[in-house]
């Protein structure tokens, strides 16, 4: 069966878009609902959603942005009250549109239209959504990482990326620690460093990444290196020469 999740600030809407489209649509499952950007890209990535319901204007992120963060993971469908910008963006035909109140006999069309997709894999729109975002007069900032999926032995586990103290490369494996438990992953430190917030993650060292928020002080040890302290844990990270100016005022 196709999957979908539903993002909508206004819960009437949720539930008005869940009856209609189970009557156009009854295959499709509603997985998830969420009612802002944050937990929209957290159902993608727990769901792993064919397609996403998205409204544009929601608190905290709004759907563009969220949209450019769920990138290739799930066909985008927005929902929205602005035609005047969103018809002529996206009759292109990239995604979709539904305008508010969705009524069936449109939803009845982006039915047909999504079932077309479902071989297909999702398009990358991130030209698309940053043209629509200057016309509606919305910032979209730069797209960072938001959650990590990390093995915890058997278990795979969603993890939000500020709580991440810090990643630790080895030859095979990326090291992910928390507070509160430690995780794997196989994507290595240098990929991470594209995709994390620089301003949150700090390279250190060309195998690791540490969260600034995380960090006690940095001391220097007998040989003259630089070694951060992390808060509440035993871990001393050293900081290669190339990385050392990060802390000349500290």
């Amino acid at each position: 069966m196709p999957t979908a999740i539903i993002a909508d600030d206004e819960r009437l809407m949720r539930e008005q878009l869940r009856l209609r489209l189970n009557q156009v649509w009854p295959e499709l499952d509603i997985v998830g609902e969420a009612k802002n950007g944050e937990e929209a890209i957290a159902l993608v990535e727990l769901h792993k959603p064919d397609f996403t319901f998205l409204d544009i204007r929601m608190p905290g992120k709004s759907g563009l942005e969220a949209a450019q963060l769920i990138g290739a993971k799930s066909h985008i469908v927005f929902i929205t009250a602005y035609d005047q910008y969103a018809v002529e963006a996206f009759e292109r035909g990239a995604v979709d549109y539904v305008l508010k109140p969705a009524e069936p006999e449109r939803l009845r069309l982006t039915a047909q239209r999504l079932k077309t997709r479902l071989a297909n894999p999702p398009a990358d729109m991130s030209a698309m959504l940053s043209q629509l975002a200057k016309q509606m007069g919305l910032a979209v900032k730069p797209t960072y990482l938001q959650w990590i999926q990390a093995s915890i032995g058997q278990e795979l586990r969603l993890i939000a990326v500020e709580e991440i103290l810090f990643f630790q490369s080895d030859e095979k494996y990326t090291r992910v620690q928390t507070a509160r438990y430690e995780a794997l992953i196989r994507k290595p430190v240098r990929d991470l460093a594209e995709e994390l917030d620089p301003n949150l993650f700090w390279q250190i060292h060309r195998s690791t990444l540490v969260n600034v928020n995380a960090i006690e002080g940095v001391a220097r040890d007998l040989r003259g290196r630089h070694l951060v302290l992390i808060k509440g844990q035993p871990d001393k990270l050293e900081v290669s020469r190339s990385f050392v100016h990060l802390f000349k005022q500290m």
